[in-house]
């Protein structure tokens, strides 16, 4: 067997151990290429969505996936550098329960929020500024922090702890993350543009349909729904409510809630003094809190649901502000931006100069209503009522010269026919005279009201004459008494009578107020209770009045409730 000499050996062993780095190169440059690739698929992954908070969530993930982290979160950074969004990734819905609170920005995040550029850490304990974690918070070890900026603004942070096998997170992985913040801070601002834009065309819709809606002569409770409705959908909140003052203008009360827990929020109220929406409405500004439980003052809708950011909008410029839309957002969600607030505001006032011009075209239609009706009623006093009193005048002249008494009969008839159309064009025009200025209605209409009232009950419309000058002679407490009069005798008739024909006069004369209602039904009844008609007759008395019933001859009732008027 031929020997070998040791120095040949010397190549081959040389050339082996150059294979083996050259194995060694490929396979890290290998796997260079697989994370340059996982890393391009990862911008496209977090570029592929333009809702803001989608895009956020996509972040995180990412992270943790290419630098094979086990727990992330992105810190959204607010005013005052505090963070005012985190959103976790790799906790179980157990362990975020068991932690007590979110980081507000203090200790080794604070550090990254006052000085943004990436920070690596072998272990988080050993750095001066950490303040260790909140209680129910799991261990960590190993930190990777990076900045997201969006074009020179501070947006946040990426925070990525605990490399799975328990290593430490190197130059590349920093490399890595850093590269994806970047890519993360384009993905951000094109969502943020494309929120903008979505939101000015949502606004301009909003504002042409609550315009439409106002000056097509739809309730103000209708647009006042449909403008918090709209509000909430701009700004992406979970519930909304509309709070107006108050007849004593020092309460703020909800008159419209539309989203999360709306009818426990529609009771919601402010003091003007007091509050956050006490606040918009006095200076006229919007204004917002990213979280209730550090506001200064009350927050009126957090009383009745679980919130985070909150923002308050006044509807109307300062010094003419109408009322306040309150908006919030479930817990963990991004706080309301400045181009929401102003958009909100912008939108706000629209809606406000909407409703004054459509109160405007009500008053004015309301204007040329009472010039009709005045119009009318001069028409009916000096032309129609002149007219019959003539034809009145001639017929009574006539009656003298006629011999037979079946035409002497007819025309005496004819002339007190003429007398009551009379009586009756006079009491249509005091009708039109008089309305009320408050918009309360007068006491002819309440007296119309419970008439038409009883025909569902009755089954029949009772007939009904309003003598005099109603409105204006019958002072109020009296006509307090005649409508629950009125209202107790057509409860009787309903009750007891078994009527088929009801009449209902009411006459206002020179210093006396009459109510007479006649039917004709049973009649009063022998030995009967009297304790609803002892009533009628207090009424009567401590107004120094006079009351009675009685059976018709021909069947059915008459009763009679007068009172003086001075």
């Amino acid at each position: 067997m031929a020997q070998v000499e040791p120095g040949a050996l010397l190549p081959s062993m040389r050339l082996d151990e150059l294979l083996s780095e050259l194995q060694m190169r490929l396979e890290a440059v290998l796997a260079t290429r697989d994370r340059v690739h996982a890393l391009l698929n990862a911008v496209v992954v977090v570029g592929s969505d333009l809702n803001l908070e989608t895009v956020l969530r996509r972040i995180v993930e990412t992270a943790t996936m290419l630098v094979d982290a086990t727990y992330g979160a992105l810190g959204a950074v607010g005013e005052h550098n505090t963070l005012v969004q985190f959103i976790p990734v790799g906790l179980s819905e157990q362990e975020i329960a068991r932690i007590e609170h979110w980081p507000h920005g203090l200790g080794l995040l604070g550090l990254l929020i006052k000085e943004p550029r990436p920070l690596r850490l072998a272990h988080i304990s050993d750095h001066p500024a950490s303040y260790g974690f909140p209680p129910g918070h799991p261990p960590m070890g190993a930190f990777l922090g990076v900045p997201i900026r969006v074009r020179e603004e501070a947006f946040g942070n990426l925070y990525l702890t605990e490399k799975r096998g328990g290593g430490e997170f190197d130059a590349e992985d920093e490399a890595i993350v850093t590269a994806l913040a970047a890519a993360a801070g384009v993905a951000i601002e094109n969502a943020r543009l494309y929120a903008d834009s979505r939101r000015r065309e949502r606004w301009l819709q909003a504002s042409a349909e609550v315009t439409t809606s106002l000056l097509s002569g739809a309730e103000p409770g209708q647009v006042l729904t449909l403008i918090a409705r709209r509000a909430r959908e701009m700004a992406g909140a979970d519930v909304v409510a509309v709070l107006l003052p108050d007849d004593s203008g020092r309460i703020l009360q909800a008159v419209i809630a539309d989203g999360l827990a709306c009818e426990e929020v529609a009771c919601a109220q402010a003091p003007v003094a007091d509050s956050l929406a006490g606040r918009a409405f006095t200076s006229g500004e919007p204004l917002m809190v990213a979280d209730p439980a550090e506001a200064e003052v009350p927050i009126a809708i957090a009383d009745y649901v679980s919130l985070g950011p909150v923002a308050v909008v006044p509807i109307g410029a300062p010094g003419s502000v109408r009322g306040v839309l309150s908006l919030g957002k479930r817990s963990g969600r991004l706080p309301f931006s400045q181009a929401e607030l102003h958009t909100l505001h912008a939108f706000a006032g629209q809606a406000a100069i909407a409703l004054e011009l459509a109160e405007s075209r009500m008053d004015a239609e309301r204007l040329g209503l009472l010039e009709d009706r005045d119009r009318i009623a001069k028409d009916l006093h000096d032309v129609v009522i002149q007219r019959l009193f003539a034809v009145a005048m001639t017929l009574m002249s006539t009656v003298r010269l006629v011999d037979r008494p079946e035409a002497s009969a007819r025309l005496q008839t004819s002339i007190d026919e003429l007398d009551a159309t009379i009586r009756q064009i006079r009491s249509t025009i005091f009708a039109l005279q008089i309305s009320s200025e408050d918009g309360a209605e007068g006491l002819r209409a309440q007296i119309t009201g419970l008439v038409e009232g009883a025909r569902g009950h009755l089954g029949f419309m009772p007939a009904l004459t309003m003598e005099g000058r109603l409105d204006a002679m019958v002072p109020d407490q009296v006509a307090e008494q005649l409508l629950a009069v009125l209202r107790e005798a057509l409860s009787n008739v309903v009750r007891h009578a078994r009527a088929s024909k009801v009449e209902v006069a009411v006459e206002a004369g020179e210093d006396r107020l009459v109510l007479t209602v006649i039917d004709d039904g049973l009649g009063v009844p022998e030995g009967g209770r009297r304790s609803g008609l002892r009533n009628l007759q207090d009424r009567a008395e401590r107004l120094d009045g006079s009351f009675t019933v009685e059976s018709r001859p021909g069947g059915g009732t008459c009763l009679m409730w007068s009172v003086p008027l001075t």
